[in-house]
């Protein structure tokens, strides 16, 4: 299995970290979030080392959905404040990633809550240039 002896999350599969477990299976592991966003805040870790999503299987990345969707249904269920959820995945420290191991925020959410997620809109593409970059993208799409 691919791991990184550096890794905080490598560390808390191996069982050398103390995590807060909420299920474990033979792909993924869920987590309780030691800084969290709102009370109940998971995170859905793949057991292999993967730094980016672009290096994590689609089986993987499918497991951790699921799981993520799995999850999202018990919180809704418990105690939990949860009046909905969103799913965050960071790839890259310019995307917010602080952990360089993928992995998947399930935060519970409510109204009030006062967490705010905004995307800064600086400009407004012409058709051209979106049809240029979706080339480029396709262009160098790698199955």
């Amino acid at each position: 299995m691919n791991t990184d002896p550096a890794c905080i999350f490598c560390k808390i599969i191996a069982g050398e970290m103390p995590a807060t477990m909420v299920a474990e299976d033979e792909v993924t592991i869920a987590f309780m979030d030691i800084n969290p966003v709102n009370e109940g805040h998971l995170l859905v870790v793949p057991r292999e080392h993967h730094q980016s999503i672009a290096s994590i299987p689609g089986s993987v990345l499918s497991h951790m959905a699921l799981i993520a969707r799995w999850l999202t249904a018990a919180l809704r269920a418990s105690l939990v404040r949860t009046e909905g959820v969103n799913l965050y995945l960071a790839d890259g420290a310019a995307a917010g990633q602080e952990v360089p191991h993928a992995h998947l925020h399930v935060i519970p959410r409510w109204r009030g809550d006062g967490i705010r997620i905004s995307v800064g809109r600086p400009a407004t593409p012409t058709r051209e240039q979106l049809e240029e970059m979706a080339a480029q993208i396709r262009a160098a799409a790698i199955d």
